[in-house]
């Protein structure tokens, strides 16, 4: 193992067709009978603790860490039922590029998503892709975005009995917030433009490479790996 893949997951891996969103607002209803819209809230690239605490920022709501976790309780339970919508599934060339990563032999892949962990296992075990990984780091560890590099790369040696040289490792997302992350850890960063952002968007934030999508598995595996 020589070079660490670490994955965003929402609109990087999969597209969840606003189920994150659904959710949270059945959560916000079911737990404080608040009935609102979230869609003046940025969820893009964002961890899961800083979008529930804009939540409860805006609907004027204690953030405790006993109602948090009642909220993220109550979200996580309402998911499964969210992704099941027409509108959800992997992105193209994900499984492909997933299974050439494992097949490779020198590419170690993990996760790095504002997710909480088991946020991250529900949407991705809803998508059949959450045994690809073994190690990540997730909302859990911090609401602050580019403090969660260190904690991916980290568990990666851990897991691999590998140090990973900064240069040897890809951040790849779909947001400002991956980039930015990645650039914290002096790792190279793949920007994809299937989420909000466009390829021009993002190359405004000087990533590594970025892609319109990961579609071409040869093509992506060059560039990883070259």
């Amino acid at each position: 193992m020589h070079l660490l893949l670490l994955w965003d997951i929402d609109g990087t891996l999969i597209a969840s067709g606003g189920a994150g969103m659904h959710a949270l607002q059945a959560a916000l209803q079911a737990e404080y009978g608040v009935a609102g819209s979230l869609a003046d809230i940025d969820f893009a690239g964002r961890t899961d603790g800083w979008i529930m605490r804009e939540v409860f920022r805006k609907f004027g709501l204690a953030p405790t860490p006993e109602n948090f976790a009642r909220f993220f309780a109550r979200y996580t339970a309402g998911l499964p039922a969210a992704l099941a919508n027409p509108q959800a599934r992997v992105l193209p060339g994900v499984r492909e590029i997933l299974r050439a990563a494992a097949n490779h032999g020198g590419v170690a892949q993990g996760l790095l998503t504002g997710n909480m962990r088991h946020g991250a296992r529900v949407k991705l075990a809803h998508h059949g892709l959450w045994e690809h990984f073994a190690f990540g780091a997730f909302g859990d560890d911090s609401e602050i975005r580019n403090e969660l590099g260190p904690h991916a790369v980290r568990r990666a040696t851990e897991h691999h009995g590998v140090n990973f040289a900064s240069e040897r490792v890809w951040i790849i997302g779909d947001t400002p917030h991956d980039i930015a992350c990645g650039r914290a850890i002096g790792a190279r960063t793949l920007a994809v433009a299937t989420g909000s952002s466009t390829v021009a968007q993002l190359q405004v934030h000087q990533p590594t490479a970025v892609l319109p999508d990961l579609a071409d598995t040869a093509s992506v595996m060059a560039l990883l790996t070259g």
